[in-house]
């Protein structure tokens, strides 16, 4: 009597371990075919490249490579001499200039005052004197100004909070006004980038929560979704000569799914993570979070 009992008792168990193993292995095959996940997700951020507005050696580099830096922070300064004396040149020609508009203004006033003692046509040559005085002024001050904001932009100031790069300018190298000589990233504008699968994207919706685990680093980080892609690149379609399009005869019976681009902004990132442009993530989405 206790064999047939031990023998269905070895076969229920049998039995409950293969199901249990076979509901997990499906339940497996479900996440991981349908459920809204990708390893293949990327922190990214702006980087801002810098360029000076005016050319010149650089006289002093504040800055070391890879430096936490604030938004203001002088980066470098290009040598001001050039700058001070064309603003000390165009200050001396706004005084010149300010002088003759006195002059043909107080020529024009007392002209203006002798009434018919002055015959009309010197007066208005008087008049026209004074207008063209005052307009050259006019021109001087907007040189003057110019000079000023040449001075004001040979201080070169970080735009945003970031990080520099790995190759900070050295003293006494030239540079060229509009040429980029290093780049910032920009520490406000920390994402990531998931490509999912296209299969996937009818549980994703904006505003998710999302989970977020970086390769090579055990802190679990929090995000939300905030927008999907409206477009990728079709790389078997292109424009012919007529801009017609040239479409590949050839189809593939393996078809695999395209990833679209996911945008998640992160929560709130711990204060000793180690955030760097380019790192490796797994992103979940957390069903049933949503606002």
């Amino acid at each position: 009597m206790k064999k047939p009992l031990l023998t269905l008792g070895r076969v229920v168990l049998t039995l409950l371990v293969v199901t249990f193993a076979a509901v997990l292995v499906w339940q497996m095959v479900v996440y991981y075919m349908f459920a809204p996940w990708t390893r293949d997700g990327h922190i990214r951020a702006d980087v801002i490249q810098i360029a000076p507005d005016v050319s010149g050696l650089i006289q002093q580099v504040e800055v070391r490579d890879n430096q936490t830096i604030k938004r203001g922070d002088v980066l470098f300064t290009i040598d001001q001499d050039r700058f001070t004396l064309a603003l000390r040149q165009a200050k001396a020609t706004l005084a010149e200039r300010q002088e003759t508009l006195a002059q043909a203004s107080r020529e024009a006033q007392r002209n203006r005052k002798l009434g018919n003692l002055v015959a009309a046509e010197q007066l208005e040559e008087s008049q026209s004197r004074e207008a063209r005085a005052r307009s050259a002024v006019s021109e001087a001050q907007v040189q003057v100004d110019v000079a000023q904001l040449n001075l004001d932009r040979s201080v070169v100031r970080s735009p945003v909070d970031g990080y520099l790069n790995d190759r900070a300018p050295r003293a006494h190298e030239f540079v060229s006004a509009g040429r980029p000589v290093l780049s910032v990233v920009d520490s406000a504008s920390y994402h990531v980038d998931g490509y999912f699968e296209e299969t996937k994207l009818g549980g994703i919706h904006i505003g998710d929560a999302v989970d977020i685990r970086v390769m090579g680093d055990p802190t679990r980080l929090r995000g939300r979704v905030q927008s999907l892609s409206a477009g990728i690149e079709d790389r078997d379609r292109s424009s012919g000569a007529n801009l017609l399009p040239n479409v590949n005869p050839a189809f593939s019976w393996v078809r695999l799914a395209q990833r679209i681009p996911v945008r998640i902004t992160f929560d709130e990132v711990p204060a000793d993570f180690r955030m760097i442009a380019g790192r490796t993530a797994t992103v979940s989405i957390v069903e049933g979070q949503r606002p």
